[in-house]
């Protein structure tokens, strides 16, 4: 899984002709002194499967395997289904490429399996690979420890109308941060929406609240709500180029890993 910190990153990306795929081609292109894109996956009915990546010699592929057999692949980096990247995850096994993984919405056995295949390739497994959205996870890991009693937690996130999971995996995960800093399960304290006569807010809950419209690449609002006062973070993206970044960071701090599963707060030191 080593690579020569002094050559360039081989780099695999799936979903090659997607919104994040065009964003990690462009990232790459602009890292190029450290990666290089050597292939690039999409699903077989795409209409651009044969065709060059524009300003290389890297054909746009429908088969993973193949591509693996026949280029040198240091890390593949997914941020497509859950139904695919399980399936990636057994070829990246199968060949030790170590892996980047930004895809949300799965379910407890595909994060099990995500674990378990961490035994043998390093694996970065992540909600959000953008810097400032894992900045906000420290932020709200401090602030639920002081604001721990008499403050009411709501969640709000808003993404593009194509998005298919909710709440998002970062949302999700804002969520679990809290929970941990208040010693409380998420599973047992979530509520996801509100219709009807419900009364009262009970104490100890984290609400969740989903927007989806037009392009909104990705806002998260974390709000304290007290009596008199009102604490909120937020973090806005208005471009997905902070996720590829990440990703990249993170496909760079693998290289020095034989095997494990890390998230972005680990590649950045946080933790």
């Amino acid at each position: 899984m080593s690579n020569n910190q002094n050559q360039k990153i081989n780099i695999a990306i799936v979903g090659a002709t997607g919104r994040m795929g065009k964003m990690l081609l462009e990232a790459i292109a602009n890292q190029s002194t450290d990666f290089n894109l050597v292939v690039a996956v999409d699903i077989p009915k795409n209409p651009h499967i044969g065709e060059k990546i524009p300003g290389t010699d890297v054909v746009i592929s429908d088969n993973l395997e193949t591509a693996f057999q026949n280029n040198k692949v240091h890390c593949l980096i997914d941020f497509t289904r859950p139904q695919g990247t399980l399936q990636n995850l057994q070829i990246c096994q199968k060949y030790g490429v170590a892996m980047v993984i930004g895809t949300t919405g799965f379910d407890d056995s595909g994060k099990a399996a995500i674990a378990e295949t961490a035994k043998k390739i390093p694996i970065v497994f992540a909600p959000n690979m953008a810097v400032g959205v894992n900045l906000v996870f420290k932020l709200l890991d401090t602030a639920a420890k002081i604001l721990n009693s008499g403050y009411d937690v709501e969640i709000v996130e808003a993404h593009h109308r194509l998005k298919v999971d909710s709440p998002s995996g970062t949302a999700l995960r804002m969520g679990e941060v809290v929970a941990n800093a208040l010693n409380r399960s998420l599973k047992d304290c979530a509520i996801y929406g509100r219709e009807g006569v419900l009364g009262e807010r009970k104490d100890e809950t984290i609400a969740f609240s989903t927007i989806r419209g037009g392009d909104i690449v990705g806002d998260h609002t974390v709000m304290f709500c007290g009596i008199g006062e009102r604490v909120e973070i937020t973090h806005k993206a208005s471009s997905r180029m902070p996720y590829a970044n990440g990703a990249l960071k993170a496909a760079k701090f693998l290289q020095s890993k034989q095997n494990g599963l890390f998230d972005m707060q680990n590649v950045l030191g946080l933790q």
